[in-house]
């Protein structure tokens, strides 16, 4: 691979994925602040008003964070990738400019308002703000998905004169089957964020005996979202996705499974590990015909591998793009064990008072972060060799003028910049955990 392409992925996926660490919370949260907020308004419990001040100052730090990192972005698509967006911006552009002027303004503007405008709005036009706050944190996905999906099913675009290609029909490209089940799949993932960090703050509470009313809250409201959108997750959305990929991209699930040879009962491999040089899978532990069933609805089927496709169509690290998905796909499994045991405690009365599961419910703050970043790898490098997909490779899409020494030095100074946003970024969440949704008034006074 040239030195200078590497360099450009390279710094385009740490930009994305530092970056999408923050949108995936905020997107979580924002249903979630609506339903605290609503249970404030018709139970008129001043413990649901504070919650949800709670988590909407969470909410803005993380948004935040997200658009300083996320800004950047934008412009790399004419500093590294100018090929691909003089190739493609014609249909990109339109997506990212309505995410940037519909989407983007109408959260903000309305996150301010429920921020800094409680005392100046009826309690009904303040839940109006979280909900516009939630329509605009997924209306923003939306738009982001559409032109993600785009490239992985390229649709309603035509070619100019030039080469490039041009929007030939807008309903085509935001009515993109392929937008619709990668937005739903999305959106779950980012609700199962959303829900565990709930939880796990408001397991933290109970576990240090501090603001117990309102740790109680959030992790019942966080394990009963989590167990809906971690069940979501599977099934219909990671089903529904899943059969997209085999059917437009085929190749793209045998590297995914490491099917190396088509088989006609294919089995589903739960864990091994690739051999690229001998392309088996070392120490597998599989079920029989599983995947021959998950893909086509039936046991006798042939699941093609990939020796029925050219090599230079493989994806250009199988490896990495296997234990990707695997972890994506291990992960969420977790995600629902969890979710279904604490939901059970929760009926029975008994979560709030078991510690082994305030503890787990904790410890398991991180992994709905790490399985979304892996399931992003797994959709990113999974679409490898195409930028966009049977249209433009992605060693023809970088921009050529650009150094690899210069792409190396940008790359250094992002990180060193990112090291410092994101120490920012716990410092100030740790002290919002730290000082509680209220303040706590000493006995006596």
């Amino acid at each position: 691979m040239d030195s200078a392409l590497l360099i450009h992925r390279l710094h385009f996926a740490f930009t994305i994925t530092f970056h999408y660490l923050f949108p995936q919370l905020t997107m979580g949260l924002a249903p979630l602040i609506v339903v605290l907020k609503t249970l404030a308004l018709r139970r008129n419990d001043e413990t649901y008003n504070q919650a949800a001040r709670f988590w909407a100052r969470i909410f803005g730090i993380n948004f935040v964070i997200g658009v300083v990192t996320g800004i950047p972005m934008e412009f790399q698509f004419g500093t590294n990738w100018s090929h691909f967006s003089r190739f493609a911006g014609g249909v990109i552009g339109q997506t990212l400019a309505m995410e940037g002027m519909f989407a983007f303004f109408l959260e903000s503007a309305f996150l301010g308002l429920f921020l800094y405008g409680e005392k100046r709005l009826s309690p009904r036009a303040h839940l109006g703000s979280a909900v516009a706050v939630f329509l605009g944190a997924w209306l923003s996905g939306f738009f982001i998905i559409v032109t993600d999906a785009w490239m992985q099913s390229p649709v309603g675009y035509e070619r100019a004169a030039d080469g490039s290609l041009q929007l030939g029909s807008f309903w085509d490209l935001v009515m993109n089957p392929w937008a619709w089940w990668q937005y739903a799949h999305n959106m779950s993932g980012a609700g199962i964020t959303g829900a565990f960090v709930m939880a796990a703050v408001g397991a933290f509470y109970l576990l240090e005996q501090k603001h117990i009313e309102h740790g109680k809250l959030f992790v019942k409201v966080g394990v009963l979202a989590g167990c809906a959108f971690s069940v979501l997750q599977l099934f219909p959305t990671g089903d529904a996705q899943g059969r997209l990929v085999a059917n437009h991209q085929p190749v793209t699930l045998a590297a995914m499974e490491a099917l190396f040879n088509s088989e006609e009962q294919a089995p589903l491999v739960i864990l091994g590990q690739p051999d690229m040089a001998q392309r088996t899978i070392d120490n597998p532990i599989v079920i029989p015909k599983m995947l021959t069933f998950l893909t086509y609805r039936r046991w006798h089927a042939e699941v093609k591998g990939l020796n029925a496709f050219p090599q230079e169509l493989w994806p250009d690290n199988i490896p990495l793009l296997y234990y990707s998905y695997h972890i994506m796909v291990g992960l969420g499994t977790i995600f629902i064990a969890i979710m279904v045991v604490s939901a059970f405690l929760l009926r029975r009365g008994k979560l709030f008072h078991v510690r082994w599961m305030l503890w787990i419910l904790l410890l398991s703050l991180p992994f709905p972060y790490i399985a979304n970043t892996a399931g992003w790898m797994t959709a990113e490098l999974g679409r490898q060799p195409w930028l966009v997909y049977g249209l433009m490779r992605t060693s023809e899409g970088y921009s050529k003028t650009v150094s690899a020494g210069s792409g190396l030095f940008t790359l250094i100074g992002f990180m060193g910049l990112y090291l410092v946003l994101g120490i920012l970024f716990l410092f100030l969440v740790h002290r919002e955990i730290d000082c509680g949704p209220a303040v706590e008034v000493p006995a006596g006074h």
